[in-house]
């Protein structure tokens, strides 16, 4: 390895984090080879700068004095710098929540790219700031660098009109308000790895469930979304770590109305109060609330189980029958009993779990009798983003 080859830097940014991974580019088809990754954190508190090469060995683990996104990326840009075994940078991709009705697909961003992005903002006011910062950062850091938007509502683009809609007056459709739906690259990931797990079932009915901290689920058709549970914004569909997930509207204008909530303190109880945190009174974190015996804790897992699986349901329905169902993310790779609980009452879909399989660290973990094959299949969104940063790095090349 040395600086003569080439390789791709992949940013997601936080509030107050910047994760990173850098991998080289082979001549291989689709040719990666992850090198190191890591992250800057606490950034609104005590800062830390950890790296870690591929084998998962820690390289770095400092504190920092980086309080923004700015100082964090000369962090990165100057320890990456300093160590002759990386290979040059010559693209960078970035992870964003949005790309509104514009952006479809990843692209090489430019300054006028940059300014639309920046109009959309109060699509996704948790999010977007903090992603276009780092852009912005790097892009004061490496002017000339290619920089690449991969946007996690691009899967998602083309579901059928019916799912796209609310039925609301015309005007407010031609504003964009509309179903986007997110963890669109995670999606892309587990469409693209079907086959490897599934064979011809890859191509037919499948649900993807992406449980974490933020938690949707996908219905698949021939690899492509036709649903989604997140709509106009990552606060819908099922419940999450701090998001309510579905609420009736009626809810919010009672909230507003009758209770005298500001539209801040609105937005602070769907964003960071709700969910399993607000169902348990304790925690949003699901090892947390299992390791916790009080009714309350229980009550949220429940509750989480129960709206997983009607939404299992509702997109059965969409699909018109089910070939497979994929669990992904936190909870999904790493909670045996919570993906026990959402299909033990999913035996009239033909869903017959292996208990030891899914204690374990099967792939399958349905019995060969199961109508419909249920798999664990790990995500890995900053793979995806390398992929189409690298790509459009070749295309910019020839």
């Amino acid at each position: 390895m040395n600086r003569s080859q080439s390789a791709i830097l992949v940013i997601n940014a936080g509030s107050s984090s910047l994760k990173f991974a850098v991998y080289a580019l082979d001549r291989r088809p689709n040719g990666l080879s992850r090198l190191y990754h890591g992250a800057i954190e606490a950034m609104d508190s005590t800062p830390r700068f950890r790296v870690y090469a591929n084998n998962e060995q820690a390289l770095v683990d400092n504190p920092l004095t980086a309080t923004d996104h700015r100082q964090a990326m000369v962090e990165l840009l100057d320890w990456l710098k300093a160590r002759t075994q990386v290979p040059e940078i010559v693209a960078a991709g970035h992870r964003l929540v949005h790309g509104g009705e514009r952006f479809s697909q990843s692209l090489c961003l430019t300054e006028q790219d940059l300014a639309q992005l920046r109009e959309m903002i109060p699509l996704a006011p948790l999010h977007m700031p903090h992603n276009l910062a780092a852009i912005e950062a790097l892009w004061q850091q490496r002017p000339n660098l290619l920089q690449v938007a991969c946007f996690d509502t691009a899967f998602h683009h083309h579901m059928p009109q019916l799912e796209q809609m609310f039925a609301l007056p015309r005007q407010y459709r031609e504003q964009g308000i509309r179903r986007y739906g997110f963890h669109g690259l995670s999606y892309e990931y587990i469409a693209s790895v079907l086959p490897e797990h599934l064979d011809k079932t890859a191509e037919g009915r499948v649900i993807v469930a992406h449980l974490g901290h933020g938690a949707s689920l996908c219905a698949l058709l021939q690899r492509k979304s036709m649903a989604t549970t997140m709509s106009f914004t990552p606060l819908d569909g099922i419940p999450m770590a701090t998001r309510p997930g579905a609420l009736d509207p009626g809810v919010l204008l009672y909230l507003l109305r009758e209770k005298g909530l500001s539209v801040t303190a609105l937005d602070e109880l769907l964003n960071q109060k709700s969910g399993l945190l607000g169902l348990s009174e304790s925690s949003g974190d699901m090892r947390q609330l299992l390791a916790d015996p009080r009714p309350h804790a229980k009550l949220a897992i429940d509750y989480f189980v129960h709206h997983t699986r009607r939404a299992i349901g509702s997109l059965t329905a969409v699909l018109g029958g089910l070939d497979a169902l994929v669990f992904t993310a936190g909870i999904g790779e790493h909670v045996p009993r919570i993906r026990a609980e959402i299909c033990e009452s999913l035996d009239w879909l033909g869903i017959e779990l292996d208990g030891a399989a899914n204690t374990s660290r099967a792939t399958r973990i349905s019995t060969t009798n199961s109508r419909v094959a249920v798999c664990v299949i790990p995500t890995n969104e900053e793979k995806i983003i390398a992929r189409h940063t690298a790509l459009l790095f070749a295309e910019q090349s020839e």
